[in-house]
C-alpha cells in the first residue's frame, strides 16, 4: 500500500513541475485538477479502512478539485480571452530550478523531523512541503491573476495532503469547511479576474499598481 501511495505522490510532484514549466494556462489548469483528484484518492491509500466519512471526503474532494474549480477557471480564462502567461517575473527554467531546489530541501528537511513510524516511511510529508513551495512560487512569480489563483490551489493541495495525516483527529465538518473555504476563495478570485479584465482589458496584476485613491 505504501509503495502505491509513493507512486501517486511522485506523480503529484511531477505535476508541480508541469505547472511551473509551461505557459499555457489550460495545461496548468488540467495539471492542478489532476493533482487535486490524485490527492483526494490518496485518502484511500493512507486510510485503507473505508467508512462513510472517508468515502464522502474523497467524493467531495474529487468533485470540487477535479471538476467544479477547473470549470470555473476555464470559464474565467475564456471570459478574459487569454491563453498564455507572458514574461513571468521568474522564467520557466528558473521556476523549474527553484521548484527542484525546494523539493530537494523538503526531502532533506523531512529526514530531520520526529515523524511517526508510519509517516516517516512514505513521501507524504516531503511531497506536501514541496507542493506548498511550488504553489507559493507560482503565486509570487506569475503576473496573470488566473495563474496566481492556480498557485493558490497548488499551495492548498500541499496543505490538504499534510492534513491527511491528521484525518482521524479532525471532525468531518472541519474538513468540509476547508474545502468550502477553497471554493469561496476561487469564486471571489474569479470575480476579481472579471473586474480586472473589464477595467484594464488585461488580467495582469501589474496594472493594479496604477490604482490611486
Amino acid at each position: 500500500m505504501s509503495q502505491m501511495l509513493d507512486t501517486v505522490l511522485i506523480g503529484t510532484l511531477a505535476l508541480n513541475f508541469c505547472a511551473l514549466g509551461v505557459s499555457r494556462i489550460r495545461a496548468v489548469i488540467r495539471a492542478v485538477a489532476a493533482q487535486g483528484v490524485a490527492l483526494a484518492c490518496c485518502l484511500l491509500l493512507i486510510h485503507p479502512h473505508l467508512d462513510a466519512h472517508v468515502v464522502a471526503l474523497v467524493l467531495v474532494g474529487i468533485a470540487i478539485k477535479g471538476f467544479v474549480l477547473p470549470r470555473l477557471l476555464l470559464r474565467a480564462m475564456r471570459e478574459a480571452d487569454i491563453q498564455h502567461e507572458v514574461k513571468p517575473m521568474v522564467g520557466y527554467p528558473g521556476s523549474l530550478f527553484l521548484g527542484a531546489m525546494g523539493t530537494g530541501l523538503a526531502i532533506l528537511f523531512t529526514t530531520r523531523l520526529p515523524l511517526a513510524e508510519g509517516h516517516a516511511e512514505t513521501l507524504v510529508v516531503p511531497a506536501s512541503l514541496a507542493t506548498v513551495w511550488a504553489g507559493f512560487l507560482m503565486l509570487t512569480t506569475r503576473k496573470k491573476a488566473i495563474m496566481q489563483v492556480l498557485g493558490y490551489l497548488i499551495l492548498e493541495n500541499g496543505i490538504f495532503l499534510f492534513g491527511l495525516l491528521l484525518l482521524e483527529a479532525l471532525p468531518f465538518l472541519v474538513e468540509v469547511g476547508v474545502l468550502l473555504d477553497l471554493f469561496t476563495g476561487v469564486f471571489v478570485m474569479g470575480i476579481a479576474i472579471f473586474h480586472i479584465n473589464r477595467e484594464f482589458s488585461s488580467i495582469s496584476t501589474e496594472h493594479l499598481t496604477g490604482l490611486k485613491e
